[in-house]
């Protein structure tokens, strides 16, 4: 076992974890209008449904490598285009990020919870960047493919969480430092174009 592979594993999902985006920057939006245990309550959610997307990249991809184990390289390849692809969006989006209040109506623990879920499983771009992102970090040869990917996917899960969590609780600090400082917005931009471009070198790597 590659324990060096699972630790890379583990600093490139706290990387896009802390990378913005739509799902930590919903996250952020609950706990300032509503408070921490809203933030939290969609985060459990949003976990939850990458059980979903693990399950899907696991078995598919198992099945490529049985099939035809010279399309590992092919899938790696995939993986690092999009993640290059995906610094491409971010280059060409706008710098500034909004936390509009009004705009976040109050819901239940539970509706929030649901909702996690449901924008997570419906959103294939989820299964598209697992399908990217975790073949590049398979890390034993003895174990097979399917335990490698749940293994990676509940590290995933798990790495998120505490740090999904940990944007909610600090959401008041964080939600006054994008307001008061103007250039917030394009650091967080190249942060996460740095993120993606440096997980897909080191996918090929």
């Amino acid at each position: 076992m590659h324990y060096d592979i699972l630790l890379a594993f583990i600093i490139a999902t706290s990387a896009l974890a802390f990378s913005p985006g739509p799902d930590n920057i919903y996250v952020l939006l609950q706990s300032i209008t509503h408070g921490t245990k809203y933030g939290i309550a969609t985060v459990c959610g949003l976990i939850s449904g990458c059980l979903l997307h693990t399950t899907l990249v696991a078995f598919g991809v198992s099945a490529i490598l049985k099939a035809n184990e010279n399309l590992f390289f092919i899938i790696k390849l995939f993986g690092a285009g999009y993640l290059l692809y995906l610094a491409y969006k971010v280059y060409t989006a706008p710098d500034k990020i909004a936390l509009s209040k009004g705009a976040v109506p109050k819901k239940t623990y539970g509706q929030l919870f649901k909702q996690g879920v449901i924008m997570n499983v419906l959103n294939p771009k989820v299964s598209i960047f697992f399908l990217a992102f975790f073949p590049g970090f398979l890390f034993d040869d003895s174990l097979s493919t399917v335990t490698q990917f749940y293994i990676l996917g509940l590290l995933f899960m798990l790495t998120s969480f505490i740090i999904f969590s940990g944007i909610a609780i600090l959401a008041g600090l964080i939600s006054s430092a994008i307001k008061t400082h103007q250039h917030i917005g394009v650091v967080l931009k190249w942060v996460q174009i740095v993120v993606f471009v440096a997980i897909a070198i080191l996918i090929l790597l």
